[in-house]
């Protein structure tokens, strides 16, 4: 059985190093972000260096939450790699202790590591996020590489005025404020009554409170104005399940949108996907630990194979591709999303325990 401080020691050990790794890939996403983001829309009358800077910022919650898993392999790769080459791990074995007793203390410290990311870190991303996307939605004009067209769904209001669709090319908030804001008008008969067009929308209390309005009626008559108020029946929880991204509500709300959105008739399956997604990641973090301890406790005066390495990178990166791959179908409904959120981290758990038995007990 191992021993406290040797357990301590491990788990300190792997700390450090997944520390290390959190440290390199914020660095590094922050630099790729803000040099892509600057490119996108550094042409943009509104932007500023400080705005790209903090748009980047908010948005690195949200890219170290998507980039965990490969943290994770990496990190126990490199920390039973490192315990090989100094002959810690070998000490350990002579000792009677086996390699499910040394891969406890990292098998838990990814499992925490998870619990804390679905927990705290993904508070803070979709709170970030959502801040990032509101910061957005005050740069005007089409920037550069943005596909043309409107990027979020319509909506059709009725009123005592007519119906009227909506559409956007940015929203922030949840989808309570939008930017570049096209409203469309019909009148009681069915015709178009007029085009307005607005750089930012903000949803009250029974209104659309719009900013810096371009009109045009019927008739082809443009007009300018710099507010503008159109009524609407519409309620918040209706337009978030519209326009909302799941990535900007935490966990702790996602249970509640989702017997929102289904209340109102509308597909939950974004939500409920981000949910089970959320809640196997502790798991699929254990998982991936198990995955490069297949490929890292090498004997180290025999080498650490390339090939060896380089396939349990490699079966991380497959594991990754095809929990996104199951995430868009489950997201789309072709498949379940409990079913599209566990069935990877299932199979990357077997593969890593499988493996491991045949390489210890033969």
């Amino acid at each position: 059985m191992i021993g406290r401080t040797l357990f301590t020691y491990f788990f300190r050990r792997y700390l450090v190093i997944v520390a290390q790794f959190f440290v390199g890939v914020v660095v590094i996403s922050f630099l790729v972000d803000f040099t892509e983001f600057s490119r996108r829309v550094g042409s943009l009358p509104e932007y500023t260096v400080a705005a790209g800077m903090m748009v980047s910022a908010l948005r690195i919650p949200l890219i170290v939450q998507t980039a965990i898993p490969f943290i994770i392999l990496f990190a126990a790769m490199s920390t039973l790699m490192s315990l090989n080459r100094k002959y810690e791990l070998v000490i350990a074995r002579s000792a009677g202790i086996s390699a499910w007793q040394f891969l406890g203390p990292l098998c838990l410290a990814s499992f925490l590591i998870g619990a804390v990311a679905i927990t705290a870190l993904n508070t803070v991303a979709a709170a970030a996020l959502s801040y990032a996307e509101e910061i957005e939605t005050s740069f005007s004009g089409k920037a550069r590489g943005e596909p043309g067209g409107q990027a979020l769904p319509w909506l059709r209001q009725r009123t005592d005025d007519g119906v009227t669709i909506i559409g956007a090319k940015k929203s922030a908030q949840r989808g309570r404020v939008l930017g570049e804001a096209t409203f469309i008008r019909f009148d009681k008969n069915g015709s178009i009554a007029e085009r307005i067009d607005a750089k930012r929308a903000v949803l009250t209390k029974g209104a659309w409170a719009l900013q810096q309005v371009q009109r045009l009626d019927s008739k082809g008559r443009r007009s300018e104005r710099p507010k503008m108020v159109i009524k609407t029946d519409l309620q918040p929880n209706f337009v978030e399940e519209q326009f909302a991204k799941p990535e900007t509500i935490p966990l702790f709300e996602l249970g509640e949108k989702i017997d929102s959105a289904r209340s109102f008739g509308l597909s939950a399956n974004p939500f409920a996907m981000q949910y089970h997604s959320l809640l196997a990641l502790p798991f699929l973090l254990v998982a991936m630990t198990l995955i490069a301890a297949t490929v890292s406790m090498r004997f180290a005066r025999l080498g650490q194979s390339a090939p060896m390495i380089l396939g349990g990178v490699g079966a991380g990166f497959l594991l990754y591709v095809t929990s996104v791959l199951v995430k868009a179908f489950g997201s789309s409904g072709f498949v379940p999303p409990m079913v599209a959120a566990w069935l990877p981290v299932v199979v990357a758990g077997f593969f890593g325990v499988t493996f491991l038995l045949h390489k210890e007990d033969g």
